[in-house]
């Protein structure tokens, strides 16, 4: 299973605007029930991310305004991932960055959504489950 398994059953990418302020962002994040989401430049081509961990740590902890746009906090240092990738890999990703979301941009530069570390333990939880229930009905078939 690859991230494109994973994300292509989504109908919307979760995605602000650099001038977005960070109370604005904030909501969005709230209102979405998402912790992070992709900052997108004039262009649409994706510069950042942000995350409730970003306003909490650079917005309410530093006692900023919120009034502030998002370019001032986003994480600038992408970690980025094609549609392609195993998600295993995604995992192995994750935890060298110590993060929790993968940004997807395809071949062309796109961006294509995030895949987040819950994502892949719905996955491994539901290959676990499927597993188990394989396991059972073998020693326990039904008569």
């Amino acid at each position: 299973m690859n991230v494109a398994d994973v994300i292509r059953s989504r109908v919307q990418v979760f995605a602000i605007s650099a001038e977005t302020t960070v109370h604005e962002a904030a909501r969005y994040l709230r209102e979405r029930q998402v912790r992070a989401v992709g900052v997108l430049d004039g262009a649409g081509k994706l510069v950042g991310v942000v995350s409730q961990s970003d306003i909490s740590d650079k917005v309410a902890a530093e006692n900023k305004s919120a009034g502030i746009r998002v370019a001032e906090i986003m994480t600038r240092e992408l970690v980025t991932v094609p549609p392609e990738m195993a998600l295993d890999e995604c995992l192995r990703q994750m935890e060298k960055h110590g993060i929790f979301h993968l940004l997807v941009v395809d071949a062309d530069g796109a961006f294509r959504g995030m895949i987040s570390v819950t994502d892949l333990l719905q996955v491994i939880a539901s290959d676990q489950k499927e597993r188990a229930d394989m396991l059972e009905s073998l020693l326990f078939p039904q008569r």
